[in-house]
Parts: structure tokens; sequence; C-alpha cells
């Protein structure tokens, strides 16, 4: 198995970064990460105020898949996720929903023992998950920090170990990338920290042919999703859901209007996170209708 350290980080998604690892499409690689301040506070004496904030969020990566070509999907299987001992939050004037009512940066390193964080004394279960994962956007570079079509800091909670996500290919080897680990974190991310940590993930990466996507799209046990970012939660919305109304009328033979009544019944919005610089929503549908409809919804 391959392996890739946390020596090699990019700052954004970008189609010009030389890839730091070319693998084969079906091959497994063990990724490590800093966390989302590339490990500059680590005690509750490292001053917040003193970190370089153009260290954060950095992705390990880029990754070349060989066989990825624009056009195509790179289906990213999450076998593994491991995480740190001690994570860190943070919240701070103008950040998150509630930057409007803080006067000072505070930050708080919080122990990860015996299955779950500490708080103040309170046990918080943990969901580690992962924040910023995807690959070289069309256009521009994007940062790290911000979501969109090609993935990047989706914050979305689902994607954990056991999850399937999707991405659509817009660069030569796809330029694959992933950091910004949290062993807990909530939808919407509403500080605009999730409990931060570095970690390990082991992935798997596959290209497909024949399968365009707009936005990335993620599937588990239960539930297939399409996420969707946009400047506001209300468009993410929209999108998220008439992506996935388009998919299930074209998958099925259904009329929109018909695909527009099945979703209203049993599909779910959900919200990622509502606190970075676009605002990232998914459309979740359950797995026990792929089984009744016959069809595959990706």
């Amino acid at each position: 198995m391959d392996l890739l350290m946390n020596d090699s980080v990019i700052y954004d998604f970008n189609k010009s970064h030389k890839p730091v690892k070319v693998v084969p499409s079906g091959a497994t690689i063990e990724i490590v990460t800093y966390d989302c301040f590339e490990n500059q506070l680590q005690t509750e004496e490292d001053e917040i105020t003193g970190i370089d904030w153009n260290r954060v969020n950095p992705a390990t990566g880029p990754i070349y898949v060989n066989e990825a070509k624009p056009g195509d999907v790179l289906k990213v299987t999450i076998e593994k996720l491991e995480i740190g001992d001690q994570g860190v939050m943070v919240v701070g004037p103008e950040l998150g929903i509630m930057g409007h009512r803080l006067k000072e940066m505070e930050s708080k390193i919080i122990p990860i023992q015996d299955g779950v964080a500490h708080f103040n004394g309170l046990m918080i279960p943990l969901n580690p998950m992962i924040g910023v994962i995807g690959v070289a956007p069309e256009g521009e570079g994007i940062s790290c920090g911000t979501p969109g079509a090609h993935g990047g800091n989706m914050d979305n909670k689902m994607v954990t170990e056991g999850a399937v996500l999707y991405f659509p290919v817009f660069a030569e080897g796809a330029l694959f990338g992933l950091g910004d680990f949290h062993a807990a974190m909530g939808d919407g991310e509403v500080s605009v920290s999730g409990i931060e940590v570095p970690g390990r993930a082991t992935v798997k990466l596959e290209v497909l042919e024949g399968e365009p996507l707009v936005q990335p799209m993620l599937e588990n046990k239960e539930v297939v999703t399409q996420i969707a970012s946009a400047d506001t939660l209300d468009d993410a919305v929209k999108l998220a859901t008439e992506l996935m109304v388009e998919r299930v009328s074209e998958k099925t033979g259904m009329s929109i209007g018909e695909a527009t009544m099945l979703m209203s019944a049993v599909g779910q919005v959900e919200v990622c996170q509502v606190v970075d610089p676009l605002m990232t929503a998914r459309f979740a549908v359950p797995k026990w209708l792929e089984k009744q409809l016959g069809v595959r919804l990706i």
C-alpha cells in the first residue's frame, strides 16, 4: 500500500500543482494529514493570534491518478480513518455564526481519550470525518478553505469511514488531496471549526467513465446524497435538490414532475456547513428507494 506523508501539502486545489505521487486507478493509499492549523496550536499556551494564517486548511497531495481525464469521475472509498489524541477548537470576531458577538480570539485544546472528546468535563461522542477533500478545479486554483464543484472544504460530516465519494474530474490525473480532519462536528460547523485534529486516511481511488457529474456525490450504506455548494444556503439547497431530481428522472424515465413529487416524499434536505466562503448542502435519498426502483443513482 502506498503512503503519502504530510510533508507534501497544498493550500489550494490547482491543476498547475506538480503531483507528489502517481497511482493507477484502483490503488489504495494511506494519507497522513495535519490538522486545519497545520498543528500550530498544540498547548493552551500557544497563542492563536500568533499563528500563520497562510498555513490554514492544508491538504496532503496532490495525487495524480493515471487514467483520470476531464469528463471522468473519481470514485474515492474511505476505507479507514484514524485521528490524533487531541484536538483544538477556535472562535473569534467575524468567524462563524456567532462572530458578531465575540470580542477576541479564543482557542481550546480538547483531549481525545477512550473514544470520546473531553470538553469542560463533558464527554462528546466522536464522529471522525474529513473536512477538505477533492480534486483540481477546471479554472483557476481554489483555496482549500473554499468548497465547490471540485469538492474542497465541504465540511460534510458524512465524509467518514465507509463513505464513497464521487468527484467530477476537471484536470488530467484529477490531482486529488485531502485534509482538515475533525474528531467531532455537527451539521453547520457553526463556530467555523469542528474539533480539529491531525489524522490518517486509507482511501481507494478509482476512475469511472461515462457518469458525468456537476457537483460531488456521496453514498454510504443508508443513503445516496447529492452535495452542492453555492453563494447562499438557499442556492446550495436548490442546486442539490435540482441535480438529484434530474438524476432520478434520467435513471428511471420519470417526468421531472413525478421525480419531484417522489423526492418531496422521501428525500431529505440537509446542511453540511454555513460558515465557509460558499455554503454547502446535501440532498439525501434512502438506499431502499434504489432497490424499489431497480436502479443505481450513482
